[in-house]
């Protein structure tokens, strides 16, 4: 089906045929849900066993009695996991609550009010900007929208974001006071940064607002699907180029032990951190130790981080494999559709052809099928092209998603038609 080739007539008989066949399946009434990457209740369930390990010994190894107050940076267990978890030294991460977005979100409030290290708080600057390579992570863009942030879309590429664009906008602009990377399995591309764009990125110290920082959201720095796919240290790169202050990585155990109730990690500079410090002693007396004290038993009694997280591939793979097959075998031959073949992470990510996206995401939900907002992907919800839509495998049932999946590539190809047939009208 190469629609840019077909006449009217083959189009109009193609459209009676899907249309046809899209009525059968509304008389079904689904009721499918593929729009938020959540882990499945049989990932959650491979983590049941942090539910009674402590046994009433509430006692760290260094003596600390978790159930009181105090510990502002956390357990030195759990720091060492994040550390694991990061690449980075034990010495360098504070282990907090359950979300690394809240710990995002404070330490965007913490640049904005008071500045990183003593540098200008970016609310003083005329028009403080975030660079945010697009299709990304929409809750990136909700923090920055919610304190009046500007956002330049940055287009992404196969190694990552378009680094050529990047540096001029940081080279030419002394209020751009930051870029918000997803580097592993990318949000949702699935892409992971090269050595050349992650040394690039750790060279922007040099030219950049020296408030500048990288948000380094390795959110999936664990979640392979097969193979190991490495990826360079930013931790390394920026001291090599002594930018080591431009950097703040952030990660969670969130996909990997309980989604709600799990530990999350920021690392950085000593002078970031007394920064993010000096804030936090106003905010809390102190995390959720017992929790952290559960995961540190969970992974040095019960398992290991990297066999946990193989059972994690094992549940999520065939979900991957179920997306890619219906794309490749409803859309592979066609003109119809662009997308990602992920090794790893929570997402597939698709590309109508311009302007059907929306229409897409709308016959999917008259359908049944719910599926991420068209223009999610985009800073203020806004696709330029019309055309990605974020695709979310982990959290439904095998047999829910490949119903699913036939919807989404029979919407793909009406919607698509339609399109066509109006231009030629």
């Amino acid at each position: 089906m190469h629609i840019e080739s077909a006449n009217s007539a083959q189009l109009t008989e193609w459209e009676k045929e899907l249309s046809a066949h899209y009525e059968r399946i509304c008389q079904h009434e689904l009721n499918l849900d593929i729009t938020r990457g959540k882990p499945s209740a049989e990932q959650l369930n491979l983590s049941d066993k942090l539910d009674g390990i402590l046994s009433a010994d509430y006692r760290a190894a260094d003596g600390t009695d978790t159930r009181n107050y105090g510990g502002l940076i956390g357990l030195t267990c759990a720091r060492e996991l994040g550390a694991d978890m990061l690449q980075v030294p034990t010495e360098e991460v504070i282990a907090c609550g359950n979300s690394s977005l809240t710990l995002m979100y404070h330490a965007v409030m913490t640049g904005y009010l008071f500045g990183f290290a003593g540098t200008t708080p970016w609310r003083e600057l005329k028009e403080p900007k975030f660079l945010c390579p697009v299709p990304g992570y929409d809750r990136h863009f909700t923090i920055c929208e919610q304190l009046g942030i500007g956002m330049i879309n940055i287009p992404m590429g196969e190694g990552g974001p378009d680094m050529d664009a990047v540096e001029k906008h940081v080279k030419e602009d002394g209020d751009i006071i930051g870029i918000w990377c997803v580097p592993k399995y990318s949000n949702p591309t699935g892409i992971t940064y090269s050595p050349e764009t992650v040394e690039r990125l750790a060279q922007l110290g040099h030219t950049a607002n020296p408030g500048f920082r990288i948000f380094w959201d390795n959110a999936y720095s664990v979640h392979d699907l097969g193979h190991y796919v490495g990826l360079p240290s930013i931790r390394s790169a920026t001291l090599e180029n002594d930018t080591v202050d431009s950097v703040l990585q952030f990660a969670s155990t969130s996909k990997v032990t309980h989604a709600g109730s799990g530990v999350a990690f920021v690392s950085a500079s000593s002078a970031n951190l007394d920064s993010l410090k000096q804030q936090m002693q106003a905010m809390t007396i102190g995390p959720d130790k017992v929790n952290q004290l559960r995961h540190s038993r969970f992974f040095a009694e019960h398992t290991t981080l990297k066999d946990h997280m193989h059972k994690h591939a094992d549940i999520l793979k065939p979900k991957f494999e179920c997306v890619l097959e219906h794309l490749q075998n409803g859309l592979g031959d066609t003109d119809l559709g662009r997308w990602e073949k992920p090794e790893g992470g929570y997402f597939v990510s698709f590309n109508t052809r311009p302007g059907c996206a929306k229409a897409v995401v709308k016959l999917a939900a008259d359908a049944g099928v719910k599926l991420t907002p068209a223009g999610a992907t985009f800073p203020y919800g806004k696709d330029p092209e019309d055309s990605n839509i974020r695709i979310a495998p982990s959290f439904p049932p095998l047999d829910e998603l490949d119903t699913a999946m036939a919807v989404f590539v029979l919407c793909v190809k009406l919607a698509s038609i339609r399109q066509q047939l109006q231009k030629l009208a």
